[in-house]
């Protein structure tokens, strides 16, 4: 690392708090773990964890650099001795343990992947929280399979957006649900067979009308709350309730339990930060085995809504926040075009 800086700018989120916290700041470029690479960050990408760490809601685990940050795409510029697979000078895309808010960025060698072919650093960047998240939740804890349907509930979301493409992608049919007429259209662009306005429907009725009464294999939900006991009425006979986010809350009142018991229901879910270097690494296989190749093709690309030079992070997670996205935001960091 002798020809890299030694100071680098990212963004500091300080205490924490409003968007406005979050300003450009100068400290020590990282040095990568035995098992780590260091990447030249292009570009990163912006997520919900990211805004519930700036608020104080969701500390990095111990270890973690607490820079926020958890995907970021760019060039190797040097690697632990333990690194055999990425040299100096690989464009490769990360789930990074936080930090990708930065010039420079580790992450260990399992968790990191190549640019599918043709993509650039924002395409690249947009990748890897959603796909790590859909992959383990969706066909993992979900086992959702061809035939079946799924129900995604923030179908325009990074998340949503990905959970419907790869479905249809893997034979399988997605619902999703959505707080605008616009928005819905925008999930039948993406491949969902049906999309309902949440705010002018209930999602309950609506899965139920549509599909004669049977409800649907998979619930992937990020919403939590009261939607809980609707997500058991739309669930089919031996159907799994994937909760991967609670954004309205994660206390249900009054929940009537026995759908659970009745249609042999499974009540599942996860988080990606907490699991451990050998867990991602092997769910990073299984993308680049099954999903990588979709994505060379030109299958299934990903939906940037909006990008933001990094000093401009504060603009970035305000519009996350607005919910008005479509997509994924992203902050770049020099030339991410390349």
């Amino acid at each position: 690392m002798t020809d890299l800086p030694r100071q680098m700018r990212f963004i500091d989120h300080g205490q924490g708090g409003e968007p406005s916290v979050l300003v450009p700041a100068t400290g020590p470029v990282p040095l990568p773990k035995p098992d780590e690479v260091l990447i030249r960050v292009q570009a990163a990408g912006v997520n919900r964890p990211d805004v519930q760490q700036r608020k104080g809601l969701y500390p990095p685990p111990p270890g973690a650099s607490p820079v926020l940050g958890l995907e970021v795409a760019g060039e190797v510029v040097a690697a632990g001795a333990e690194v055999r697979r990425f040299s100096v000078g690989d464009r490769v895309c990360a789930l990074t343990n936080g930090g990708g808010y930065a010039e420079y960025c580790t992450a260990p060698e399992a968790q990191t992947l190549p640019w599918p072919n043709g993509f650039d650093a924002l395409r690249a960047a947009a990748l890897p929280e959603n796909h790590f998240t859909v992959w383990a939740n969706l066909f993992g804890h979900g086992r959702l399979s061809a035939g079946e349907r799924v129900l995604v509930h923030g179908g325009t979301s990074g998340i949503g957006v990905t959970a419907i493409m790869l479905a249809r992608a893997f034979g399988a049919h997605a619902i999703a649900t959505a707080g605008s007429a616009d928005k819905c259209r925008a999930c039948e662009g993406f491949g969902a067979e049906l999309a309902i306005n949440y705010r002018e429907q209930d999602f309950a009725e609506a899965v139920r009308a549509h599909t004669d009464g049977r409800g649907v294999d998979v619930v992937l939900d990020m919403v939590g709350a009261d939607y809980f006991p609707r997500n058991l009425k739309v669930l089919a006979r031996d159907g799994r309730l994937v909760i991967i986010a609670f954004l309205q809350g994660h206390e249900v009142e009054k929940a009537d339990l026995r759908p659970i018991m009745l249609k042999r229901l499974v009540v599942t879910g996860s988080t990606m930060r907490p699991r451990t270097t050998a867990e991602k690494g092997a769910i990073a296989a299984a993308l680049e085995d099954k999903v990588w190749p979709l994505l060379a093709r030109g299958e299934c690309l990903p939906t940037i809504h909006a990008s933001f030079p990094m000093q401009d992070a504060a603009a970035a997670h305000a519009l996350m926040e607005s919910s008005t996205h479509i997509g994924k935001i992203i902050l770049t960091v020099g030339d991410s075009t390349a």
